[in-house]
């Protein structure tokens, strides 16, 4: 969505994108921002919003569903000075836990704030690096989880932080049969190592530039779904019950295309299976029920034909500039074989929003100008010569109703859209924070010129 709405903002103003300042609290960081961090979070028991802003102190805000300054507190950073905030988790109580991580120690700190008596009380857990390595964390229905991949056994390690308390579970992968794109066997942890797994922001729009990973995390309520999609004949899903861990397997064959090679991917969203295949002369969508497997719908486009559930032009977008319009789809079908394809799905009250396309890198030896060498030399690179990344994306919208079924609706941008705007046009913003509440999405930052940090509330569709 990010990249479509750089077009739309050519057509609407910023002003009128942008929406309500719900909040805004006078704090001045000085010359501090580098070392300052900020962290939002939601209580989805009372539905508080708590922001967490750590400079040279620590800065605590709670504000009630309407979000109306309920509570502000200041303590110290004692313990924690030289450590990065990775989350938080709420207590049965209503009082925030938060993590702070240190590589170097090996260890997490968490601190549990009592906002009545404004105390606090730490408690140290040490990481065991040597036979793990940390792969995600993240946040759900009020806990912390803090995922780590085994360096020797063939599994996972999911810690769960909950009431204080860090509840260690093992998922073993040993039973299951791996294989690479080549159709070898292969390990877990080889396959984990070619195709690192990429956490999908549950019940948020995921951009481009992470659904095209081969392997998928998605975070759902005392539960994990696993998807990989190295090999170009299947998509290999995990169902995993963090209660009892029991991990279901599940295959899905991918859609095949007339002519090999081809390129495939898929992307899970509320038990449906959306699998993407392509190569330069065809591309076809799939979406399998998660249950029984079955096509519930399959498109066929070859390059003579139009995408006829399209709701957007076909784009090539080159880093940050102008996306540019692709006359037509044989172009667009040979610029998508030359990038990691995917696609992405996102539903709002409405509808469904998908996104299909993939992304790329090309890398070019540019020769310097005698005398010139620019900040990014290496000792590498041929004196004479500097190297240059460029990155670009080709994609296109759908709009279809939450029965799967195709619409001619115009795209509107969607509240992350609004955002990813309004951040790259003020320059004043800085430590921005996205917060993805049930009607609503809130953006949190500091701005410079102001020295306060606000909280502004965005929402789906133009105003």
């Amino acid at each position: 969505m990010k990249q479509f709405f750089l077009l739309l903002s050519l057509l609407f103003s910023t002003v009128l994108l942008s929406q309500t300042v719900l909040s805004s609290y006078s704090l001045d960081l000085k010359n501090k921002k580098e070392r300052s961090e900020i962290l939002n979070a939601e209580n989805t028991t009372t539905h508080d919003v708590f922001v967490f802003l750590a400079s040279d102190s620590l800065t605590i805000l709670k504000y009630n569903s309407a979000l109306f300054l309920k509570q502000k507190i200041v303590t110290s950073r004692q313990f924690v000075e030289d450590k990065s905030l990775i989350g938080c988790s709420f207590s049965e109580d209503g009082n925030p836990t938060l993590y702070w991580f240190s590589p170097v120690e090996k260890s997490i700190i968490l601190i549990k704030y009592y906002l009545e008596t404004n105390t606090s009380r730490a408690l140290k857990f040490q990481i065991p690096l040597k036979e793990k390595s940390p792969l995600t964390y993240y946040q759900k229905d009020n806990n912390f989880y803090f995922l780590m991949k085994d360096n020797i056994r063939q599994g996972l390690t999911v810690f769960i932080f909950k009431n204080g308390i860090a509840e260690e579970k093992y998922l073993d992968f040993s039973p299951f049969v791996f294989r690479d794109r080549k159709t070898q066997q292969k390990t877990f942890n080889q396959i984990l190592a070619e195709n690192p797994i990429e956490k999908m922001d549950s019940g948020e729009y995921n951009p481009l530039d992470k659904v095209t990973s081969k392997s998928k995390l998605y975070t759902l309520p005392n539960r994990l779904i696993l998807t990989l999609d190295q090999s170009l004949r299947k998509t290999q899903l995990f169902d995993i019950d963090l209660n009892n861990l029991e991990i279901k397997e599940k295959t899905f064959l991918q859609p095949a295309t007339q002519k090999n090679p081809k390129k495939s991917n898929s992307y899970y969203h509320e038990n449906k299976l959306y699998q993407i295949a392509n190569n330069a002369e065809q591309l076809i969508l799939d979406i399998k029920d998660y249950e029984s497997g079955e096509s519930l719908k399959t498109f066929a486009v070859s390059k003579k034909d139009t995408i006829q559930f399209k709701n957007s032009p076909l784009l090539l977008q080159i880093n940050d500039r102008r996306p540019r319009e692709l006359k037509n789809t044989s172009k667009f079908l040979q610029e998508l074989a030359t990038t990691d394809v995917g696609i992405s799905v996102f539903k709002n009250k409405q509808n469904l929003f998908l996104t299909l396309g993939g992304t790329g890198m090309e890398s070019k030896s540019i020769a310097a100008p005698f005398g010139f060498m620019p900040d990014f030399y290496d000792d590498f690179t041929p004196p004479s010569y500097y190297g240059i990344n460029t990155y670009y994306s080709v994609f296109f919208e759908s709009v279809w109703t939450k029965k799967l079924e195709t619409t001619t609706q115009n795209q509107e941008p969607l509240a992350a859209d609004k955002i990813y705007s309004f951040i790259d046009s003020h320059k004043e913003i800085v430590l921005p924070k996205i917060l993805k509440l049930s009607n609503y999405s809130i953006l949190g930052y500091y701005d410079l010129n102001s020295k306060e940090y606000i909280l502004r509330k965005f929402t789906d569709g133009f105003n």
